[in-house]
This record gives C-alpha cells, structure tokens and sequence, in this order.
C-alpha cells in the first residue's frame, strides 16, 4: 500500500502530482465497514443533504428514459440494423414494444444508407453468424421479457423463412412482439402457430399488432382456440401481411365476417383456408374468399353454424375453377350445395364430406350428375344419411378418374348400390368400408369381382357381413389386388377367407385383425394359393391361429416376409420361432404379444445369425424370464424397439441392465 501511495515518477496516477499534500492522512478514508473497502476523499463542499452510501446505487433514470414514447420511437428507426435493433429489445418491455410497433417501411434506412453505413442483412441459412442469444431467440432482461420460444419452438424451413409455435403459457403479446424484432433481420417470420392460450397472459390483438407491422413476409398463419383476438387483430394482419398463403382458425369465438373479407381483400396470394368452430363466421366470409383469392387452392370449413348453401353456392361459383381440395363437416347445408359443388367443382381432385345430417339421395345424385367432378380423384363420406346406392352409383358415374373412396357410417348403402358403384367406377384403386351394416358377403365379393384396377381393400367393422352357406357363381378373379385389410368383423370366417384365396392370388399384405372366428383350416388356403409372396402379415386378435399356420406362412413366403404380427394368438409357441429362425430371411418386424413364448423361442432367434430383426415385441409374454438377458442382448445388436411391458418374469434389475446395454434401442417396460 506504501508503495501505491508513495509513487513518484512520469506516470502519476493523476498528471500534476496528488491533488492532496498528504494522502496517508487517515482523515481522507471513509471509516471500514463491512460495506465499505473503497479509497473516497471528501469533497470540498457538500450538495446532497442525503446520507451516502456506497454499497447502495441509487436508481436514477437514464436521460434516454426521460424521453417520450414518440422521440424513442424516432430514435428506435433510426438504428443501423436489425442485431442493433434486437440489442435494444432487451432493455425493457417498452423499448420491447415499442420497437415491434415499426413497420419494416417505416425504418429509416435511405439516409443510413447515403452516408455510407448501410444495414447489414443476414443470411438466415447462415446462422452460426448470430450470437447465442440470438440463434435461440431468446431476450431475457429483469422484467422477464422472453422474447421468442426456444430452440425447439423454431425451425427454419427449405425457403429460408422461420417458423413459430407458441403454445399455452409460451404464447403471450410480449413474446410475439419479441418475434416479430428478432426474425426481421434473419429472413423474416414465414409462420406462425398460437394455440390455446391462458385468460391472463394470453395473445391478443396488440400481439397481432406486432406480428403484422414486424413479420410482412408471414407465409401462414394458425390461430387455435383463442377468444382473446378479435376483428381488430385480423385486419392489423390483412394491412401488413399481404404475403399470407395459409390461414388457420380453429374455436376462434370472436372473429367474424368482417375481419376474414379484409384477409380475402388484401391476401390475394391465399391458397389454403381451413375454418373451424368459428361461430361468427358464415356465408359472408366464403363468399369474399371465392371472389377476392384467384389462387385458393384449399378450403375446409367444420363446423360453423352460419354457413350455409348461399355461401358454398357463391365461392364455387367464383373459385369453382381454382379449387381442387375441399373439406365440409358438419354444416347446415342441404342438397342445393351438393348439386352446385358437382356443376362447379371442375378442379376439384379431393372431397371430403362429413356429418352433414340435412343432405339427402337426391344432392348425392345430383352431384354425380353435374359432370363437373372429372377429376376427383379422393372421395370420402363419413356419417351422411343421403348416401344410398342410387346417389353412389351417380358418382361412380359421374367422376371417371376417382381412384380412392372411403365410406364411413353409410346406413343406407347395400350390397347392390356398393357392387354398382364398384363396376362403374372404371378407375377405383382403393376402397374403405367401416361401419356399413347392410354390407353383407355378397356386397364384399361383389366389389372384388366387379373392380378391374383395386389394389387396395379395406372392410372394419361392417356388423351384416357373415358367413353363408351359398354357393357363389364363378367370377374373374382379383389379379390387381394387392392390399386387404379386414378388421373387427365378427362374422367373417372360413368360409369366407376360402374365396378371398382364390379370388386374390396377388396379395402382398394380408391384415386380418380381431377375425376370432377363423382358424387354420380356413387361412392355409389363402397361404396356399398366394403367388408373389407375401411381404407383411398381421393376424392380430385372431385367437384361434396355431403354430401350423405359422409354419405354412413361413415356409412359402419367409424370403419376401418383412413384418408379421401375431398379437394375442394365444396359441402360439416356441415351434413357431423356431421355423422363424430358420426361414425368414428378411424379417424385420415381428410381434408376439401374448403369445405362449418362453425363454427358448427367444433362444432360437438369438442363434439365427441371417435374421436382422429391428422391431421385437414380446409384451404379455409372462413365460420369458431373466434367462432370455442374453439372447436379447445379442438381439440388440440390430434392434431399434424392444417392447417387455407385462412380462411379469424379468425383473426390474434385469431391464435396467437392458437398458445400459442396449443404448440405441427404445425399450418398452
């Protein structure tokens, strides 16, 4: 200490010598608290009455704090560049705030840009340019402003443009406003998604605010169960996004006609539009989105009371030409919006009509018959009371390129309407039936000797199909099928499994799941007869299989078998297994849930060096027990999932063994 003080020569501490004669004098030191280690000398006369405290800092606000909102606002646009910009939003949430109120063309650029400084655009494929604060998004300060989700809230998509998705908690006005000043300078916001905020904290219409004056490129836009934004937040969308692509609305209560028409008005580059729950919107909205958007592409709207045949009359008829995907659940609209759909639709390639309760026979058959529906080519009906065999014959007739049907909750559908539309539909390649109860074995069959491309057929839980002692008259056969899936039928059996072998020697993927009333007897025939080998087989459910049926399969179709699926066929054993060992040459994924597996089939596919299983599932197979720890470890050189839940004979040291051993396999337990 002596030596600082004493200090003499050219480089004083202060130029000129010590301000004081004597600076060892104890007098020049504050006296030394606990708080107090610092070297003070007293100045000559005091201006502050108050006491001073040096371990306290007294809060005083910055001159720039002084300032009003609209000088700050002047200063905030007239900052050189966007990582400037984001700097400035982690002061406070008013810089925050006021910095996301600027429009990308209110930035004073022109002047910067004439003295030679101009702003520094970043390329957002170059990321690792930003700081780490910045490449999470994140600005954090003492008020906890958070101003963009984390890392894995954002992903940058192939056309350089961020995307968002905010949820809950994560989804308030501050973390918006945070978004739309941190993504200015990196490409720009591409989109964002808000689902199901909070009451308290929640996004309202000054966070669309932000958004809108911030994010002019925003491509799409999803706003999911959100009360707290009305009209005001859509129109702050419409004037500063006219970039917008894809609108998303989703139990949004309190938009109305009025905000959406101002989106159709001024988003002329809409493609897709999807509109459900809304209870304030209606014929208006559809109306202006068929006049106003020359490139919609997609509309779904589900739903929404208002709308009615008026408002599906008025955009088909303008955007009847541009439309090629449209989805309508539960409306209020009656035959007049089938019958327009089917004049107008001429680029319409996919439909999807559900639960709609007032249309009848006749708007199905009006439809078909409109002739406008030439290329659809995917036609789903789920729970519409109006499909009758007249109205599906109609639309065999009248769409000529339909190549996927899908029919769900169809009472009145029969055996005859289904095989009519079957032969007229010359271009059908895939058909699902579920819960059709007035199909029946002939409908079934029907379908198979009447379609001339199917490729894929699929029939769950259809109650009226049953086994019968009928003698069925010769058909072609199915040469062209390739995928039939039969699922929770109860009554289809032996017998019917018999014709389907002899009908469909093409199959590759057979799915037969819950059948419990099938046995070998009537599935050996369809493994029998079956020529290009089956490559995925799933018998699931159904009880009654044995291990000879097993054999059978792997014997004739083990060099093509990759996936095989025997949950639940409780009569299954080691002997299965081991013919599974031997001959499954490309077996990838096998499950034997519940079946009567021990230690030793588990043994045996550990021995089969060819076998490269990845997916082995053996839950509810209580007979395996800590003696399979090795077989299943050298199972685990190839596997990526391994499921023993309910296999009550390994035990918890057992699996955390398998888990230390097996680290890149998801195990199950």
């Amino acid at each position: 200490m002596s030596e600082v003080f004493d200090y003499r020569g050219t480089e004083d501490f202060s130029t000129g010598g010590f301000r004081f004669p004597n600076p060892k004098d104890s007098s020049l030191l504050l006296p030394l608290g606990h708080h107090v280690d610092v070297y003070f000398p007293p100045p000559k006369r005091s201006r502050v009455s108050a006491p001073f405290v040096v371990s306290g800092e007294q809060k005083q606000k910055s001159s720039i704090e002084v300032l009003p909102d609209e000088c700050l606002f002047e200063v905030f646009r007239r900052l050189p560049g966007g990582q400037v910009r984001s700097a400035c939003a982690c002061v406070s949430k008013r810089w925050l705030m006021l910095l996301s109120c600027i429009r990308r063309d209110e930035l004073y650029t022109d002047k910067i840009t004439q003295s030679g400084e101009p702003e520094k655009r970043s390329n957002p494929k170059k990321e690792d340019t930003f700081s780490e604060s910045e490449q999470k998004g994140g600005y954090i300060d003492s008020n906890e402003i958070k101003a963009e989700a984390e890392e894995e809230d954002q992903e940058t998509e192939a056309n350089g443009y961020i995307s968002r998705s905010l949820e809950g908690k994560k989804a308030t006005d501050v973390r918006l406003a945070a978004i739309a000043v941190g993504t200015g300078s990196r490409g720009g916001l591409g989109k964002l998604s808000i689902r199901g905020t909070i009451s308290i904290r929640g996004v309202t219409n000054l966070g669309l605010k932000a958004i809108a004056r911030g994010c002019p490129s925003l491509r799409a836009l999803s706003l999911w169960n959100i009360s707290s934004i009305d009209d005001e937040g859509l129109f702050e969308i419409a004037n500063g996004c006219r970039l917008l692509e894809k609108l998303d609305l989703c139990r949004c209560s309190t938009i109305t006609d009025k905000s959406l028409v101002a989106i159709a008005k001024s988003c002329p580059n809409l493609t897709s539009v999807t509109i459900e729950s809304c209870l304030n919107i209606g014929n208006e909205s559809l109306q202006a989105l068929g006049c106003f958007c020359p490139n919609l592409k997609s509309i779904a709207v589900k739903n929404c009371r208002l709308v009615g045949d008026q408002g599906i009359a008025n955009m088909f008829s303008s955007a009847g030409r541009v439309l090629t995907k449209v989805k309508l659940q539960a409306l209020n609209i009656s035959d007049v919006s089938l019958a327009v759909i089917g004049y107008y639709g001429h680029e319409v390639t996919d439909l999807a009509l559900t639960g709609l309760q007032n249309v009848n026979e006749r708007g199905f058959w009006a439809m078909g018959n409109g002739q406008g529906l030439q290329k659809l080519k995917s036609f789903v009906v789920t729970a519409c009371r109006g499909v009758s065999d007249v109205g599906l014959e109609s639309m065999g007739k009248g769409c000529p390129n339909l190549k996927q049907t899908c029919l769900r909750k169809c009472p009145l559908l029969s055996d005859k309407g289904l095989a009519s539309f079957a032969k007229t539909a010359g271009s059908l390649v895939s058909l699902q039936l579920e819960e059709c109860h007035r199909i029946t074995q002939f409908g079934f069959f029907g379908i198979l000797g009447n379609s001339r491309k199917l490729k894929a057929l699929v029939v769950e839980n259809c109650l009226g199909i049953r086994d019968t002692d009928f003698e069925f008259p010769c058909m072609s056969l199915c040469n062209s099928l390739r995928y039939l899936t039969i699922r929770n039928c109860p009554g289809f059996g032996n017998a019917s499994l018999a014709i389907v072998g002899r009908l469909c020697p093409k199959l590759l993927h057979l799915n037969l799941v819950g059948l419990q009333g099938i046995t070998d007897e009537g599935l050996l025939p369809l493994v029998q007869n079956s020529e290009d080998g089956f490559t995925k087989v799933n018998l699931s459910g159904c009880v009654n299989l044995t291990d000879s049926v097993v054999s059978a399969i792997v014997k004739m179709h083990g060099s093509t078998l990759e996936l095989l699926n025997l949950d639940g066929c409780r009569h299954i054993t080691d002997a299965s297994l081991v013919e599974i060992a031997d001959d499954c040459l490309l077996l990838s994924e096998l499950d034997v849930s519940g079946c009567g597996i021990t230690d030793s089939g588990i043994a045996a596919l550990a021995g089969a060096v060819h076998l490269i299983l990845q997916i082995l599932s053996l839950s509810g197979c209580s007979s395996v027990s800590d003696k399979s720890l090795a077989s299943l470890g050298i199972l685990g050189q190839t596997l990526v999932g391994l499921n023993i839940q309910h296999c009550h004979g390994i035990s918890l040291g057992a699996v955390d063994l398998l888990v230390e051993r097996l680290w890149s396999c998801d195990i199950l337990a």
